[in-house]
Parts: structure tokens; C-alpha cells; sequence
């Protein structure tokens, strides 16, 4: 009886790593590919076993580059040739090329366009620079507790996702059959997808965070969750990024993640701004799993985006005990809950996009200084070019160190500076 059930899960798992699934769902929301297809071989991918395929990360051989210069999308419409598509139809290139090979990757056809619209904002909300813009939002203008704890959750998911990646090996879908309608991430390993853990993760405990704490009915906060949620993961098939497997195993790994931490919470958060050691356990801890992280496998863009969101996590646990001990973090008190949202008036609006205006700015450009000062700094360090930046970025002894102070600073700024400035400016 077992071995059925195991054999059959199996089955379904291979099933659901089919690649042809992926490129079906993006016939079915107007997405075509230009792939040059020989005569004698016109469905040479439809005969393709039903399992995953694990071959080693990189480029899809198969992809023919489109036209030279960054992709950024819509191109214009199409109106000419002997097989011209519909007026609606909308000859794109993929979002961004890819920063570890430079493929700007295979020009493709938008049939819908509001779907591919809807998509790309949808995986957005699952990408790490939304969420650096989101939690400075969220920190400054709404909640500071939800947002420090949330970025907790986002460092763990994402170093505990990544990593995963780098241990299960499996590649990108294949293409053809698969669309590549976004190439940066190609050349990073798909199992699970972080995206959908990230835009799980997030919404979720930020649902479970405010729920209580915030006055609204749980049928909304939930709904909000869950949509978000289902928006960013199914981008993620739409996208060519993942399986539709790689996608629920990111959705079901980052429930449980979420499950594990969001009881730890608020031990952890008080930890960061009473314990006297905190500071030395924060870096200490981020830093090792850092090197662990780079350990697991050669170069890629995964493990900057982890070492990233480990580091913006170090800043902010950092900023989070300096306000405690210096008397800045403030709080609600919980005779004061549950919070309402003040009435919308135009000086509210006015004041919240002033602080987010001006402590972006603040944060641009000292992650700018801090990232011209320390990457040419490592390199003479150890005596690597400077004249490539890309090349010596591949190097961990680079990568990890300008990783963690770049964003370590950026994320003190965020938690510590900009709350600071605005209080010396009467912007709190």
C-alpha cells in the first residue's frame, strides 16, 4: 500500500514538472514563442518524457537571442508579414536580461496584453527590490514592529529557499517549449520557486502580524493574503520561471517556514532590543549562514540576493536594539490596540509620501556611496580587477563581504537614520 502511494505521488510530481504544462498555460493566456522550428521536427518536444529534468544550471542552449540591447518589455505592434498577427498582438522582449551571462534572452508574441501586465506586476510583488521599498514604507509610515518582524521572516525564507535551490539542483523549464518571458533569474536553479515562497510568505504573516493588532475583518485580510499570494505564484508559470510542481512545493515550503517562525517572533524581536549581546550574535549568525549559503554551489545571482536579504536583516536587527537602548522605538502599548487608519486627508497623504520620498532618497544614496566605496575597496583588498565589476562580484571573498556592508548600512539607515532625521525635522 505504501509503496502505491509513493509511486503514485511520484508520478504526479513528474507530471507536474512537465515543462509542456508551463508553455500550455502560456498559449492559454496569449503568450508565443519565436522559435525557429525545423520542418522534420515540429512537435520534437511534445515526445519529451514526463519527469524533471535535472541537467546542470545555465543558458537553455535552445534559446536563440532576440535583437541586440537590454529587454524592457513591450516593443510595439506588429502589422507586417505574410503570417501578421492581430492588431492586438505585440512583438516583447523579456523583462531584463540575464546579469549573470548577459542573454537578453527570445523575442516572444503578447496576445493579451493585460495579462502580461497583470503577471509582471504580480511577480514583482514576489521580487526582492519591492520588498525593500516595501518594508521602509510599511517602517515608516504605518507600523514599525509588523515591518522589522516581517523582514525577519523575508531573510530566513529567502536564505532557507535559496539554499534549498542550490541542494536539489534543478534547472528552468526548458526552452522551447517554454516561453522565457523574464531571463534574469535563468541561470539560477528553479527547485523551490523562491518567488512563490516569498510572495507567500510575506503576505501571510503580514495577515497574521496586523490581524488583531489592526482593525479590519479577517475575510479581507485573508482574501488580501491570498490573492496576493496566487497572484505571484501563478506569474511565476506565466513567466516561464518554474513548474507548475517548483510553485506549489515554494507555496507549501514557505507555509511551513512561516509556521515555524511566526511563534518565534516576538522572543526574537525582543531579543534584538533588550539583550545586550544581541549585536554580536546578529552579525555572527547572518554572517555564518552567509558563508553557508556560498558554500553550497558555484557563482550565481542567488546567492547576492541571499546574502542581500541577510544583510538587510543584520542592519535592521541592529537599528532595532540601537532605538530600544537609546529610547527611540516607540511602540503602541497594548491598551491602545486594536489600531485604526486615521481619516485619509490630504496633509496625511501629503506627509507619508514626503517620508517615503525623502528616506528613499536617503537609503539610494547611501547604498550608491557604500557600494562605490567598498566593492573597488575588496578588489585592491585582494588584488582583483576593478575595471569589471560583474567579474569580481563572482568572487565570494568580494561578493559576501560588499553584500553584507552595502546592505547591512542600508538597512540600520532604514530602521535607525531616516526615523532619526525625520523626528530632528518634525517628519514623525
Amino acid at each position: 500500500m505504501t509503496t502505491d502511494l509513493l509511486k503514485t505521488f511520484v508520478q504526479m510530481c513528474n507530471y507536474l514538472q512537465d515543462p509542456r504544462h508551463v508553455a500550455r498555460f502560456q498559449k492559454v493566456c496569449g503568450v508565443k514563442g519565436t522559435f525557429p522550428v525545423k520542418p522534420s521536427e515540429p512537435d520534437r518536444w511534445e515526445s519529451e518524457p514526463e519527469s524533471p529534468v535535472l541537467r546542470k544550471r545555465g543558458p537553455d542552449s535552445s534559446v536563440v537571442n532576440g535583437a541586440d540591447g537590454d529587454a524592457k518589455g513591450v516593443q510595439g505592434d506588429i502589422t507586417a508579414g505574410p503570417e501578421a498577427p492581430s492588431v492586438d498582438t505585440t512583438r516583447a522582449k523579456p523583462l531584463r536580461k540575464n546579469s549573470l551571462t548577459g542573454d537578453v534572452g527570445q523575442e516572444f508574441l503578447i496576445h493579451n496584453k493585460f495579462l502580461f501586465y497583470l503577471f509582471t506586476f504580480g511577480t514583482e510583488l514576489g521580487n526582492e527590490m519591492f520588498f525593500i521599498v516595501f518594508f521602509p514604507f510599511l517602517f515608516w509610515n504605518i507600523d514599525p514592529l509588523v515591518s522589522r518582524r516581517l523582514i525577519v521572516v523575508w531573510a530566513w525564507n529567502l536564505f532557507v529557499g535559496q539554499s534549498t535551490k542550490d541542494m536539489v539542483r534543478w534547472s528552468r523549464p526548458a526552452s522551447p517549449p517554454v516561453v522565457k518571458v523574464e531571463v534574469f533569474y535563468n541561470s539560477e536553479y528553479s527547485m523551490p520557486s523562491t518567488h512563490a515562497m516569498t510572495g507567500t510568505a510575506i503576505p501571510f504573516c503580514l495577515f497574521m502580524l496586523t490581524y488583531g493588532r489592526w482593525q479590519y475583518s479577517f475575510l479581507f485580510g485573508f482574501s488580501v493574503a491570498l490573492s496576493w499570494s496566487v497572484l505571484v505564484c501563478v506569474s511565476r508559470v506565466y513567466m516561464g520561471m518554474h513548474s507548475i510542481l517548483e510553485v506549489i512545493t515554494g507555496f507549501l515550503y514557505s507555509l511551513l517556514i512561516l509556521a515555524f517562525f511566526h511563534p518565534l517572533l516576538e522572543t526574537i524581536d525582543n531579543f534584538y532590543m533588550t539583550d545586550h549581546f544581541a549585536p554580536l550574535v546578529i552579525i555572527v549568525s547572518h554572517v555564518s549562514l552567509g558563508l553557508v549559503a556560498f558554500s553550497l554551489d558555484s557563482w550565481s545571482t542567488s546567492r547576492g540576493d541571499t546574502a542581500q536579504a541577510l544583510g538587510t536583516g543584520v542592519g535592521a536587527a541592529i537599528g532595532t536594539h540601537v532605538n530600544y537602548q537609546l529610547g527611540l522605538l516607540l511602540d503602541p502599548q497594548l491598551s491602545s490596540l486594536p489600531l485604526t487608519l486615521p481619516p485619509i486627508s490630504f496633509s496625511l497623504v501629503f506627509l507619508s509620501l514626503l517620508r517615503f520620498v525623502i528616506g528613499v532618497a536617503v537609503i539610494l544614496v547611501t547604498r550608491m556611496v557604500m557600494k562605490a566605496v567598498t566593492i573597488p575597496s575588496l578588489c585592491r583588498l585582494f588584488g582583483l580587477p576593478t575595471d569589471d565589476v560583474r567579474q569580481a562580484r563572482q568572487h565570494m571573498k568580494v561578493e559576501l563581504p560588499y553584500r553584507y556592508i552595502v546592505y547591512s548600512v542600508v538597512g540600520f539607515s532604514c530602521v535607525s537614520v531616516v526615523p532619526l532625521f525625520f523626528k530632528i525635522f518634525s517628519l514623525a
